[in-house]
């Protein structure tokens, strides 16, 4: 399965803009990250991994689900870049056992909580200061569909986690926005990511079957995805890319889904 869709970038529209985008080396970051970076942006980004020729401007080796890689981020973006306007919440993930509930433990919860939900937290508390003393910015936390379909076989503490992201990002939005700062949320469904792919494999190794059973497992607990297939890692960066843009001036404190449909509900 290739992408199709090519997409004009107005190299000038993010000119000057100072980006953070969290977990920015793979997968949906990684799209967010060249996305904005070629559309003129000053992007930093930071992972866990060393750099893999990322086309950020500035890159941050640090865990950010942890108080002091929170903060080493914080720190070094704020003074490599000189500031920042906006920022992108796309670090996330599971790293769940299959088993549902009963298999996770403490430190299992204590880590998709940090992970998910406590590393954007963190983040805010030090960077939006630099907003409110500037008047502006946007901030964008990358929530997923699975805070309304959890996956009780593999994924409870991660959509619980993200639930509590997207009640965060809202109530964030009640506060910020008089002092103009702008905070949505985007939910994704299913992204065809390496990390999307591992999960199958932790899926199928727990269950004693294979990958393609594993996939049809999660498109089945999901309801299926009417457009046939998961989003791609560019299409949810070109959703990001107009939520922070001015085109999206007006739009604050709300979440746009990516999901293909997934969602069988108004």
């Amino acid at each position: 399965m290739t992408i199709r869709q090519t997409f004009a970038i107005d190299d000038q529209e993010f000119r000057g803009k100072r980006v953070l985008v969290t977990g920015g080396t793979k997968g949906a970051g990684e799209a967010i990250v060249r996305r904005l970076a070629a559309a003129g942006a000053r992007v930093a980004t930071t992972a866990r991994s060393p750099d893999a020729g990322s086309p950020a401007e500035l890159f941050v080796q640090a865990d950010v689900a942890t108080l002091d890689g929170a903060a080493n981020v914080a720190a070094a973006t704020i003074d490599g870049l000189g500031g920042i306007d906006i920022v992108i919440h796309s670090v996330g993930g599971s790293k769940s056992p299959g088993g549902g509930f009963a298999a996770l433990s403490d430190r299992i919860w204590q880590d998709e909580l940090n992970l998910n939900l406590l590393a954007a937290v963190r983040l805010d508390r030090l960077l939006v200061p630099e907003m409110i003393k500037q008047g502006s910015g946007a901030i964008v936390h990358v929530s997923s569909i699975q805070r309304r379909l959890p996956l009780h076989e593999s994924t409870i503490a991660y959509a619980a986690a993200k639930a509590a992201l997207s009640t965060y990002s809202k109530a964030l939005s009640k506060e910020l926005g008089p002092k103009g700062i702008r905070v949505n949320a985007v939910a994704p469904g299913w992204i065809h990511t390496t990390a999307s792919e591992a999960m199958v494999k932790r899926l199928a190794a727990h269950a004693g079957s294979d990958e393609e059973t594993a996939r049809q497992g999660i498109m089945d607990a999901l309801g299926g995805i009417p457009i046939g297939r998961p989003a791609w890692p560019q299409e949810v960066a070109e959703l990001v890319a107009f939520v922070v843009s001015d085109r999206a001036s007006a739009i604050h404190g709300a979440e746009y889904v990516i999901d293909g449909g997934t969602i069988p509900t108004v």
